[in-house]
C-alpha cells in the first residue's frame, strides 16, 4: 500500500465534502435543530402529559380551582384541563383524539367518556378514579424517592441523535458517492492510474470517520454550551466508541457501494438498512417492553451497540473496560463488511 497515493485520495475527498457548503452546513444544522426541538418539547419538568376535556363551559384553558371536578384530579400536575361548550364537540374531539377523556362537570356525580382505542385513554380514566378515592386510604400506602442524580430526556436522547446523524452521513457519504462516481465514470479513470481498489477503499473510509468525528466535536461543543448536558464519563471514551462506530457504519456503505450504477437501487438499499437500524437502536425511545426476538433483532445493528455504549459513558460514568463487548463487537462488524467489500469491489460494474 502506498501511503502517498492514499493521502491524496483522503485530502480529495475532504476538499469534496467541505466545498459543498449545502452538506457541509447541514450535517452540522440538523442535529442542532432537533436537539433544540426536543429540548423545546420535552425540556419543561411541570408539561401536562394528559388532557381531559371538561363540559359545559367556555372554549380554551379554564380557571382549575373553578372547576366542579375532584380535588385531588385538579391537583395532577400531569393533567391539562380544556373547557368544552358541549358534549357533541367533546365527543367529536375525543374521536379524534385531541383529548384523551370527557368529563362532564356536576355537583355530586360526574359521567365521562373515554375511547378504547386511545393509548392514553386508560391511563386518564385510573387518574380520574384514583381521585375518587377517599383520602382515608391512601395511608395504606408509603411513597418513596429514588436518590440519585436524574437523567433529563434530553441527556438520554442527545447520544442517539449523534449517533443517527453519523449513521446518515457514513452510509450515504460512503455508499451513495462511490455508486455515483461509479456511474459518472470516474472509478473507471481510476483505475487506470497506480492506485489500487485496497488504497481507494481505505481512504475513502478514513476520510468519512476524519468528517463524521469533525462534525462530532463541532456538534458536541455546540450543544454542550446551549443545552449544558452533564457527561458523567470521559470524553475520550465517548470519541473512541463514536469513532469505531463511525468505522463500522462506513464500512456497511462499502459493501453497498461495492457494485452497481445505479443511484436510485443503491438509495432504496441505503435506506433499507438506515430505517429499521434508526428505530431498533433506540434512537428516540427505549424497546424494553419489546419481545424478547426483536431486541435480538436490534442487536444485529451497530448503532444500537454504539448508542449502547455511548449511554454507558455519558450517562453512567463507565470506562472503556466496561463497554469492552460493544467495542468488541463493532470491531468485529467493521472488518468483517471491509473485507467482503474489499472482496466484492468493481471499479466499473
Amino acid at each position: 500500500m502506498n501511503l502517498k497515493r492514499l493521502w491524496v485520495i483522503f485530502k480529495a475527498r475532504n476538499y469534496e465534502f467541505f466545498r459543498d457548503r449545502a452538506a457541509f452546513g447541514w450535517n452540522f444544522l440538523f442535529p442542532f435543530l432537533l436537539i433544540a426541538g426536543f429540548a423545546l418539547i420535552f425540556g419543561g419538568q411541570d408539561r401536562p402529559e394528559y388532557k381531559i376535556g371538561v363540559f359545559p363551559m367556555a372554549v380554551g384553558k379554564p380557571v382549575v380551582e373553578e372547576l366542579q371536578i375532584p380535588a385531588e384530579l385538579k391537583k395532577n400536575p400531569q393533567v391539562e384541563f380544556i373547557g368544552l361548550p358541549s358534549m357533541d364537540l367533546g365527543l367529536e374531539k375525543l374521536r379524534h383524539h385531541k383529548i384523551d377523556l370527557l368529563l362532564e362537570t356536576g355537583e355530586s356525580t360526574f359521567r365521562y367518556w373515554v375511547s378504547d382505542s386511545s393509548p392514553k385513554g386508560y391511563t386518564s380514566e385510573q387518574m380520574l378514579m384514583a381521585s375518587l378515592i377517599p383520602p382515608s386510604a391512601s395511608e395504606l400506602i408509603t411513597k418513596s424517592e429514588i436518590h440519585g442524580r436524574e437523567i433529563r430526556y434530553i441527556e438520554w436522547l442527545f447520544p442517539g441523535i449523534l449517533g443517527m446523524n453519523m449513521m446518515f452521513s457514513a452510509l450515504y457519504g460512503v455508499g451513495y458517492t462511490v455508486v455515483r462516481y461509479r456511474k459518472l465514470g470516474v472509478l473507471k479513470r481510476l483505475k487506470a492510474t497506480p492506485l489500487t481498489a485496497f488504497e481507494y477503499l481505505s481512504a475513502q473510509v478514513l476520510s468519512r470517520i476524519f468528517l463524521l468525528m469533525f462534525t462530532f466535536l463541532i456538534v458536541w461543543f455546540g450543544c454542550h454550551l446551549i443545552f449544558s448536558f452533564n457527561l458523567e464519563g470521559s470524553l475520550m471514551d465517548l470519541f473512541i466508541v463514536y469513532s469505531l462506530g463511525g468505522a463500522c457504519l462506513s464500512s456497511i456503505g462499502l459493501v453497498v457501494a461495492a457494485r452497481g450504477i445505479s443511484e436510485e437501487f443503491a438509495n432504496g438499499v441505503l435506506n433499507f438498512i438506515s430505517w429499521p437500524m434508526m428505530f431498533l437502536s433506540e434512537v428516540w425511545f427505549s424497546i424494553e417492553g419489546a419481545p424478547e426476538w426483536l431486541k435480538g433483532a436490534a442487536t444485529l445493528f451497530p448503532l444500537t451497540h454504539i448508542l449502547t455504549g455511548a449511554r454507558k459513558i455519558m450517562n453512567d460514568g463507565v470506562g472503556l473496560a466496561d463497554v469492552g463487548v460493544e467495542l468488541m463487537v463493532l470491531s468485529a462488524m467493521t472488518m468483517a463488511f471491509l473485507l467482503i467489500g474489499a472482496a466484492l469491489f468493481s471499479w466499473n460494474k
